[in-house]
């Protein structure tokens, strides 16, 4: 008995649905099918998941989906439509008609078709099965995420070559007689990104105090003896898997400050590996390395560590479990993050993220790109 056969059997209903195009993660999830168009999931007890498809797409569908596909005709929601002016209140006819019966539905299900819903059927949120069912990740998921590890490693690369290869001049990095800016940098990492078969948004290459604000993408001219901040996280076009990582580099001479910064945060990546294993929970790790910067003189308020130490990583580059105050207990097959920071406005950020596997022994990463000595 799968997870959803559980939580349907528990809550006494008749079925899971779900409803949304594949960058919705819980469809992706459950079809295994890419499309830009919405489409209904459906599973009963003891049935294989089906999912409701236009005509154009049935024959992919069923070349390409994990879920057994239907026509809307086949469902019935074309006649619906004849009767019906609200294609919502059609949807829903179409879905209870095939149910027979109460539903469950997850916590991103659209509101209008669980309203419509409502008049035909008793509907229930599913919170949890599903998230934890995501969270444990398949061989074939792990080769996915490690696929797509292994592109933003590459393209980590091409952005770093271009820092180091840049020369200073009046305290600005050059490459030729042009300021290398963040937005440069940005662009070569996404070329070569697209040209690996993956997809970047809101990569992070962001200097100096600009990289005291953690997610601030950056802007303008690389300064030199500052530190620079690269967080990568693109998605495989061709599986919807994410990969995340950062690193922080300098060209130049750091201050002491940043070189102490950088030091804790090394430090602090070690405490976490060595923390991290099945049973063990995401709160316990997090709260091992917040002692270990206090320890190392960095406590934190509005600066110093001021996130989470990490996350599940996915069909979502933020999902499932949590390395911070409010996580639960890890799992084998859970893939996280490890992205100890340290952020200072008068000195600016440091952070170095790694991804890897939860397992019984402990942390098995899948980042292979190399971390590079306290300057």
């Amino acid at each position: 008995m799968d997870g959803l056969d559980g939580a349907l059997i528990d809550r006494n209903a008749a079925a899971y649905v779900a409803f949304g195009s594949s960058a919705d993660a819980t469809i992706r999830y459950l079809t295994a099918f890419s499309t830009t168009d919405p489409v209904v999931y459906l599973k009963k007890i003891g049935e294989p998941g089906r999912i409701i498809v236009s005509q154009m797409e049935y024959d992919r569908a069923m070349r390409e989906a994990v879920a057994v596909p239907m026509t809307r005709q086949e469902a019935g929601y074309i006649d619906y439509l004849k009767t019906e002016k609200d294609p919502w209140r059609a949807l829903a006819k179409t879905i209870s008609s095939l149910v027979q019966g109460d539903i469950l539905v997850p916590p991103g299900f659209p509101y209008a078709l669980g309203e419509e819903l409502r008049a035909l059927c008793r509907v229930s949120i599913e919170r949890d099965v599903l998230d934890g069912m995501r969270a444990v990740k398949s061989p074939s998921e792990l080769h996915s995420i490690t696929r797509v590890q292994r592109a933003t490693e590459s393209a980590m690369d091409t952005g770093i070559s271009l820092i180091r290869d840049a020369v200073q001049k009046d305290g600005i990095l050059y490459l030729g007689e042009m300021p290398l800016t963040s937005e440069m940098v940005k662009e070569a990492i996404h070329i070569h990104l697209i040209r690996r078969g993956c997809r970047a948004m809101d990569t992070i290459v962001s200097c100096g105090r600009e990289a005291a604000l953690p997610h601030l993408q950056g802007s303008g001219p690389l300064h030199a003896g500052e530190p620079i901040v690269l967080d990568i996280f693109p998605q495989d076009e061709a599986t919807g898997y994410f990969a995340d990582m950062t690193r922080t580099v300098f060209h130049g001479e750091p201050s002491s400050e940043v070189r102490g910064m950088y030091r804790a945060v090394l430090g602090a990546r070690e405490v976490a590996f060595g923390a991290i294993r099945a049973g063990v929970s995401g709160a316990d790790v997090h709260g091992l390395v917040v002692d270990y910067f206090r320890s190392q003189g960095y406590e934190s308020n509005r600066e110093g560590f001021v996130h989470n130490l990490g996350h599940g990583v996915g069909l979502e580059v933020h999902e499932g479990p949590t390395l911070g105050p409010s996580g639960k207990i890890l799992a084998a097959g859970n893939v996280v993050t490890v992205e100890p920071g340290l952020y200072y406005r008068d000195w600016g950020g440091v952070r170095v993220e790694d991804m890897g596997v939860v397992t019984e022994e402990g942390f098995s990463l899948i980042t292979g790109y190399r971390v590079e000595p306290a300057p």
